[in-house]
């Protein structure tokens, strides 16, 4: 197998209790599918940390990015989540990628097997529930490797970072915090 780092991001902050002010698209459109104000910091946040060299060798640029596929423009507060392509926008134009917007929350089966195919660096953006219980056990890890087994609904600042290495087939596997915006933990998330 060819060597690959997966990182694994939960979309940012969407309309809720923990955040005020609704969902809103990118050009200001209430939209309860979308990301709130703290969510587009932190897709930001993300566009510095992987686009610009911040984060070092934990953070390394992309090279591929998926994204769950978005609702239409033109179903506001319908359908799929754009969340974690809102996620995402700001990044994917600044490495000058296009990000891979075809697959589905629920065929996450069809994500997986495309990642794994793939070498160099992956970037996911994806739904929290989706990652701990479609996305996590496809992946091949260690033997003795912990995976999570819950993602907490308050969490949007933890990166998974999975590593195989040349010749391998199966990853390591670790959990990163960049404590990107203001109340961000360094605190894993429980397995």
């Amino acid at each position: 197998m060819t060597a690959l780092t997966l990182l694994i991001i939960r979309h940012a902050e969407k309309p809720g209790e923990d955040w005020p002010g609704p969902g809103l698209t990118e050009d200001g459109q209430q939209d309860t599918e979308s990301l709130v104000i703290r969510g587009w910091q932190r897709a930001g946040a993300w566009a510095a940390l992987f686009g610009a060299g911040l984060g070092g060798a934990d953070y390394p640029a992309p090279q591929i990015i998926y994204a769950a596929k978005p609702g239409a423009s033109d179903d506001l507060n319908d359908g799929p989540s754009r969340r974690p392509a809102e996620t995402i926008w700001a990044l994917a134009p600044r490495l000058g990628l296009k990000p891979i917007e075809s697959i589905a929350k629920g065929e996450e089966k069809k994500l997986v097997e495309d990642v794994l195919a793939k070498s160099g660096v992956v970037l996911v953006a994806w739904e929290h529930k989706a990652i701990i219980s479609d996305i996590l056990p496809r992946i091949p890890v260690i033997a003795g490797t912990s995976l999570l087994d819950h993602w907490s609904g308050h969490r949007y600042d933890v990166v998974l970072r999975f590593d195989r290495a040349e010749g391998a087939t199966e990853f390591s596997f670790r959990q990163l915090f960049p404590k990107l915006l203001s109340g961000d933990s360094d605190q894993p998330l429980k397995a």
